[in-house]
């Protein structure tokens, strides 16, 4: 091979593999390298089958480097965490100045900015990269959020332009998203969008099943009616898709014999952890995140349902009267509503985050790059570009005039289904903390001046009035002393 390649990408498990078919079928000859060379064979053989596509395969590092056309950029797709800081110890040794070096993994956003800063001393470029997607999206048009080196991102925006999930009313889903960590500070939020997503289309399942006595047939047809309308999703659709799939290793269906138990890699963890660093209010991903934890304890759950049965804590809670139709209808509302306070959450989490990094991120162009390719992708996302581009600076978005009037529409839904819920003794509780939230929100006074008031008596931490500025402190204790005495 004499000419040198377009590109190069280092990490050939899965998502690597599909990703350099999909750069190499967009017409960028690309070099692959992988530590097990067993893999780089197997890319070369696939490229082969799957259309002659111009993919070369190294079993060198120093070979491969040399193979890229200068500058050079490589894509890493291999294990975050320190799998990374050795690939770029190994790739840096033969790359030159001006070269530039993408991580394409679910990195923790302070490593990239380290990172960022390492490669700087030695000349190199270097983005950190949010894929989204799953393997179906690497291979055919995933969603790409790049952040770190503009200049680095300038040298592939051919590439990513081409290979990214096109949008017909709304073009490819990749846009360069700031500096630093900024790309997989997004991606980190995006999949703990993702959990809350899962989480309540995991709840109106279960309302659905427990109280609705829905079958698995009936399922299906439910959520594939939803995947017509304002439901109109990745996940909706999968999950009807779900209901659907006979078990292959006996009767009925496969859904029913997948064990309750959620794993989870750390990206949800993350999110709600910058959510309190942040002091960013984000209940519903919360709620997703503490509900795999629970799921977890599968043997304590059993234990626990045996103890409370004896008890007479009964399943015969969820033996409520219900018309079917209208509890289909309500559940449906229940999860747009909810829905619409997960996205809302994540939204002002990336925005405090951008702010104080200094990132200047632009959330409407974050909700357009979603549309397709990756995991949360959904018609609604088109409307919440719009109302960040009706308003950049929208507070939430609850208060735009389109949400604010579809959650009034849905409300009397949504907690119907969320007391039909905690009467038939079904944990609802994504559901229940968005509605929590939506009602905390809109509420102009809340209890917090008595939490203040306990603040300021046992510690005095003093406390600000609604009628007069300043700070005050009141030595309640005695005051309290003296009335008793």
């Amino acid at each position: 091979m004499a000419t040198p390649t377009r590109i190069g990408l280092c990490g050939l498990a899965v998502m690597g593999q599909n990703l350099a078919l999909n750069i190499a079928e967009k017409g960028f000859p690309i070099s692959v390298y992988n530590r097990t060379t067993s893999k780089v064979d197997e890319t070369v053989e696939r490229a082969k089958l799957e259309g002659n596509l111009p993919v070369f395969g190294f079993h060198d590092p120093e070979a491969f480097v040399q193979s890229i056309q200068k500058p050079r950029v490589i894509i890493i797709l291999v294990k975050a965490g320190s799998p990374v800081d050795q690939t770029i110890k190994t790739l840096s040794a033969y790359m030159e100045k001006g070269d530039c070096i993408i991580d394409g993994g679910n990195e923790w956003y302070e490593n990239t900015e380290r990172r960022v800063k390492a490669v700087n001393e030695k000349g190199l470029l270097y983005l950190g990269m949010g894929v989204s997607g799953g393997e179906e999206g690497a291979r055919h048009g995933p969603s790409l959020m790049p952040g770190g080196s503009f200049e680095g991102f300038k040298y592939i925006e051919d590439i990513l332009l081409k290979v990214a999930a096109q949008v017909p009313d709304s073009g490819p889903c990749v846009t360069y998203v700031g500096e630093g960590g900024s790309g997989n500070f997004v991606k980190m939020v995006h999949n703990g969008i993702e959990y809350g997503d899962m989480q309540l289309i995991a709840e109106a399942y279960d309302v659905l099943k427990a109280v609705g006595k829905l079958s698995n047939d009936e399922l299906q047809q439910v959520f594939s009616e939803w995947n017509k309308g304002e439901l109109l999703s990745f996940l909706i659709e999968i999950t009807a898709d779900i209901f659907g799939i006979k078990d292959d290793k006996g009767d009925g269906y496969l859904v029913d014999k997948v064990l309750d138990k959620t794993g989870m890699k750390g990206t949800g963890k993350w999110t709600v952890q910058q959510a309190a660093d942040l002091s960013v209010a984000a209940p519903t991903i919360a709620a997703s995140l503490d509900s795999r934890f629970l799921s977890g304890l599968k043997e304590e759950r059993t234990e626990a349902a045996k103890v409370f049965k004896s008890s007479g804590v009964s399943d015969s809670l969820t033996d409520q009267n219900v018309d079917k139709k209208k509890l289909i209808d309500d559940v449906r509302q229940a999860l747009y509503a909810s829905k619409i306070c997960s996205y809302a959450q994540g939204m002002n989490l990336i925005r405090a985050k951008s702010t104080e990094k200094g990132w200047g991120l632009r959330l409407g162009e974050l909700a357009r790059i979603w549309k397709g390719g990756c995991i949360i992708r959904a018609i609604f996302l088109d409307r919440i570009k719009k109302a960040y581009d009706r308003n950049p600076e929208l507070a939430n978005l609850l208060v735009d005039p389109e949400f604010a009037k579809e959650v009034v529409e849905r409300q009397s839904a949504w907690r119907r289904v969320v007391c039909l819920a905690i009467n038939s003794g079904i944990s609802t509780p994504g559901m229940s903390s968005s509605l929590a939230y939506f009602d905390t929100y809109r509420r102009e006074r809340l209890p917090a001046n008595l939490v203040q008031a306990q603040r300021d008596y046992f510690g005095a931490h003093t406390y600000e009035r609604i009628d007069v500025p300043g700070s005050f402190h009141t030595e309640w204790f005695k005051i309290a002393k003296q009335s008793k005495i």
